[in-house]
Order: C-alpha cells, then sequence, then structure tokens
C-alpha cells in the first residue's frame, strides 16, 4: 500500500478504477426524481449494498457531533490506500465541519443534511459554516436546488477526485424538498461550473435575471411568474448550485488578465453566462447575503444580492425577491418607482 510519509492515504491505479467502477454502476441505474437529500441516500445505498460496489467505496452514515476516528468503520482507520468516500452527516457549525473534513483528511465527497432537521439557525446551520465553505481552497461546495443536480455533481465529484486525482474534497448541502428543476444532459457540464439556465423568459417589454440555489431556487420560479402576470416582466431564470465556485473561477480568471496585460483576455462562466445582456441581475440564496455578495464585482449589470437577513432573517420569499427585481429596474429608470411601493403593499411586505 502506498502512502505518504505523515500516513495519509494515497492514489493509486485501484483508486482509479473503484471510482470508475461506482462510476459506471451509479450511471446504470435510472432513478426516479427526487430530492437532493433521497438522490444522495439513493446512490450511498448503492454503493454500499451493490455486490459491484460494497467493496469499491467507502461509505459513512453518522453524526458530525462526533469526533473520533474509533466511530468509525474499523476498515477506514486501518486501510491507509484511497477509496472514493461519501460521508453522510449533520454538520451545525464550521467548528463540526472543520472537525470533520480533519478526520477524513479533507478528502471525499461530504453531505450535509443539517437543513432538513430543526434548528435554531436558517437552513440549520450557523452563520459560520457557509463562510467557511466559501473560504476554505480545499472545499468545493455546492447547494443542489434538485435531485437531479445532486447526482450530476456526485458523479463529477467522483471523476475529478479519485480519476483526475484533484485535491481537496466537495460539499453538499441537501435538502429534502422535491419540485428543484430538472437537468438536460447538455446543461450538466455548466451546472458543474456553477450555473445553469432554465428553460427560455416569455417576450415583455421589461427583463430581469434571477439566479437561485438550493431549496431557495423554487422560490425564485414563483417570483418569476409573479413578474410576468402581476407586472408583465420578463424574468430569466438561472439555477446555480455553486455561486462560490462561480466567484472563484471569475477572480482566477480576474487575477491572470491583471497579470499578463499582453496576452489574450479570459474569461469565466459567469461572464460568459451573464454576457450580451445589461437587464438586473437578483442572485438569491437561503445562506445569508454575504455568499452572493462576490459575484457583484463581476456582473456588468445592476445586481442585488439577496440571502437571509437581506430583509428579514429568513431566506427571502417570492414576494420580496418580485419587489426588490422591481425596485432593480426602478434605479435603471426602467419603471418608475410607484410601481415598486404598490408591490410592496399589494404583498404586504410593510
Amino acid at each position: 500500500m502506498l502512502c505518504t510519509a505523515n500516513g495519509t492515504r494515497l492514489l493509486t491505479a485501484s483508486t482509479a478504477q473503484s471510482a470508475q467502477i461506482c462510476i459506471d454502476t451509479l450511471n446504470n441505474q435510472q432513478p426516479p426524481r427526487s430530492s437532493p437529500l433521497y438522490t444522495v441516500m439513493a446512490m450511498a445505498n448503492t454503493l454500499e449494498f451493490n455486490p459491484a460496489t460494497c467493496r469499491q467505496a467507502w461509505v459513512i452514515r453518522g453524526q458530525s457531533h462526533s469526533r473520533r476516528i474509533a466511530t468509525w468503520p474499523t476498515w477506514f482507520a486501518r486501510n491507509r490506500g484511497e477509496k472514493p468516500l461519501l460521508y453522510l452527516h449533520s454538520a451545525t457549525s464550521s467548528a463540526q465541519l472543520c472537525s470533520l473534513s480533519r478526520g477524513t483528511e479533507q478528502r471525499g465527497i461530504l453531505c450535509n443534511d443539517i437543513q432538513t432537521r430543526p434548528a435554531r439557525w436558517t437552513r440549520g446551520a450557523h452563520p459560520s459554516l457557509p463562510l467557511w465553505l466559501a473560504s476554505n481552497p480545499h472545499c468545493t461546495p455546492y447547494d443542489p436546488a434538485s435531485g437531479e443536480e445532486t447526482r450530476a455533481i456526485v458523479l463529477a465529484a467522483l471523476h475529478a477526485l479519485y480519476i483526475e486525482g484533484r485535491p481537496g474534497f466537495y460539499y453538499l448541502a441537501l435538502h429534502d424538498q422535491h419540485d428543484g428543476p430538472g437537468l438536460a444532459q447538455q446543461d450538466r457540464a455548466d451546472a458543474i461550473k456553477g450555473m445553469y439556465r432554465i428553460g427560455r423568459e416569455p417576450p415583455a417589454p421589461l427583463h430581469v435575471r434571477l439566479l437561485g440555489a438550493g431549496y431557495v431556487f423554487a422560490e425564485v420560479v414563483h417570483a418569476a411568474r409573479l413578474l410576468e402576470e402581476d407586472w408583465n416582466v420578463s424574468a430569466q431564470l438561472w439555477s446555480c448550485p455553486s455561486y462560490t465556485r462561480l466567484v472563484r473561477e471569475a477572480n482566477a480568471a480576474e487575477r491572470w488578465n491583471r497579470l499578463h496585460p499582453l496576452a489574450e483576455k479570459r474569461s469565466s462562466h459567469l461572464r460568459d453566462c451573464l454576457a450580451g445582456n445589461d437587464s438586473p441581475v437578483i442572485a438569491v440564496t437561503g445562506y445569508p447575503q454575504s455568499v452572493v455578495d462576490p459575484l457583484a464585482a463581476h456582473v456588468r449589470a445592476r445586481f442585488v444580492a439577496l440571502g437571509a437577513g437581506s430583509v428579514r432573517p429568513a431566506a427571502p420569499d417570492r414576494y420580496w425577491i418580485t419587489a426588490l427585481a422591481l425596485k432593480a429596474l426602478a434605479e435603471d429608470g426602467l419603471i418608475g418607482p410607484q410601481q415598486v411601493e404598490r408591490a410592496l403593499q399589494q404583498y404586504r411586505l410593510r
């Protein structure tokens, strides 16, 4: 068994082979549409109990307050060769998640179901947790809106971590709502990069762009309907499974352009998706607003960041999203402020 000097696990040819077996087995299944939580549970069951994969991957199900390696299966503690790792846990704070990631040597696919459990904080997570995720260079965090997005992310993570050998770990926030968007085959690569477009907006004289992630994406969809039906405003919808990945890539492109003034400028997935349009962009998250604030530096249009704490302690609902989209149009001089005032009264937001 090949190991580093400090005993951490190493990728071997058998690691890649195990990952490919897991990917092929999961791809051969045709699961029904489900929530992110139940999609991961079904994938975990396949990896753990299917004869083709039960010896090819580690599946750990546990609570994050358990910090001792001894509480894990003994074969994980004693086996220093790396296999694909899928860890289902419930971490409420950055301290718990930090401890957990140290235990996994900052490897694997960590799936957190805390937002499906009763808790004192928005989405079940302490406000420090999303900030820790965004600032940890070892972590690639995702907040999928649907089971289809979740499935694509787990498969991409298996390939990136255990076949390509990329460092770090993936993190998925899981909710149990079943009304997320579908994910077409041609959109999977864009979803992994951080955002992809949902459908086509109806014709209308006024336009906005609505971005959403996780369970709050359902409210974004409802806001798009309200804008169309009540205000004759067309909304272009984007599902954004990873705001953090979008920001990191955009920052990297900006940094490269700064250091290479004579070279052709690099773009980013965020800029490419939002190019050719100057209508307002409203980005919504169920986490605190600070998760989406960094996108503003890379959006060449009026930008509105919305999250928990922006207008109320919880994430903004469809009515707040609609009213603030109208406010963005008013600030661009495309409608009068009276329409914003009417929306606030009509939806009883004051």
